[in-house]
């Protein structure tokens, strides 16, 4: 398989979470829970398959370096910072609001699952601009995978 196909497979996967999760906003909207759950959960194993692909990519290619013009970088990694920001509080959320609806606490589920899919709302369209500007825009420079960063090689 090629490696570098992997960022475009879990951008895709992110772009999918977020139709699923606003899916299931409007689902619920609507009174339909059960179609509602069916769509935050596609909306939950897309976002996994994401982290999935993203976390080993991770580890075994690397990050990549930004590619794009030094007068850029500042604002990139500006970029960057507040996507990983919201990517990290999105998952951290998702997961509590879906403990919250595993567990039958709905009107905890609800005060914050409004959040969540925000958030999550945010985070996929932030996600898609970093991949544009590193894949499309500005090819990515230099990558080494974080295990050889650990250990030494």
């Amino acid at each position: 398989m090629n490696l570098a196909v992997l960022p475009t497979i879990s951008t895709t996967f992110i772009v999918i979470s977020a139709i699923f999760v606003a899916l299931g906003w409007r689902q619920i909207m609507k009174g339909n829970r059960e179609k509602h759950q069916r769509m935050m959960l596609w909306g939950a194993g897309f976002a996994l398959a994401f982290f999935l692909v993203y976390a080993s990519r991770t580890i075994f290619v690397g990050n990549t370096s930004f590619g794009g013009p030094d007068d850029l970088k500042l604002a990139y990694h500006l970029f960057l910072f507040f996507h990983i920001t919201l990517a990290t509080t999105a998952g951290v959320f998702g997961i509590v609001t879906l403990l919250h609806a595993f567990n039958k606490r709905f009107a905890k589920h609800k005060k914050l699952g409004r959040w969540t899919a925000v958030i999550w709302l945010l985070t996929a369209p932030t996600g898609v601009a970093v991949y544009v500007l590193l894949y499309v825009l500005f090819p990515g420079g230099e990558t080494k995978p974080m295990i050889d960063a650990i250990l030494g090689t």
